[in-house]
């Protein structure tokens, strides 16, 4: 099936490239741009991103690595309080006044 009609990508192309990139490195995060990158080619109207990310998403080689999975979740811990102690919320300001 096409997936990008400007550049002439199909569903084939894009497993073909995550499985390439993969087995290449097993730990890189695979984005559309080093897929249009691997190809040769490079986004032209976008029109065609949904579902060219659908088709990167129904790949099993996607998968963050396992190294990296962690990241995510100390990054969100980090920003759930931004840094600040309790303290000094203002809605906390406000009701003990």
């Amino acid at each position: 099936m096409i997936v990008c009609h400007c550049t002439n990508i199909t569903d084939h192309d894009i497993r073909a490239a995550i499985d390439w990139m993969r087995t290449s490195d097993s730990e890189a995060i695979i984005t559309p741009g080093k897929i249009y990158h691997a190809l040769g080619k490079s986004a032209d109207c976008g029109g065609c991103m949904p579902l060219f990310l659908d088709t990167m998403r129904s790949n099993d080689n996607l998968e963050v690595p396992i190294q990296l999975r962690a990241l995510r979740t100390e990054a969100s811990q980090e920003s759930a309080d931004e840094g600040r102690s309790q303290g000094h919320r203002l809605s906390q300001q406000v009701s003990a006044a």
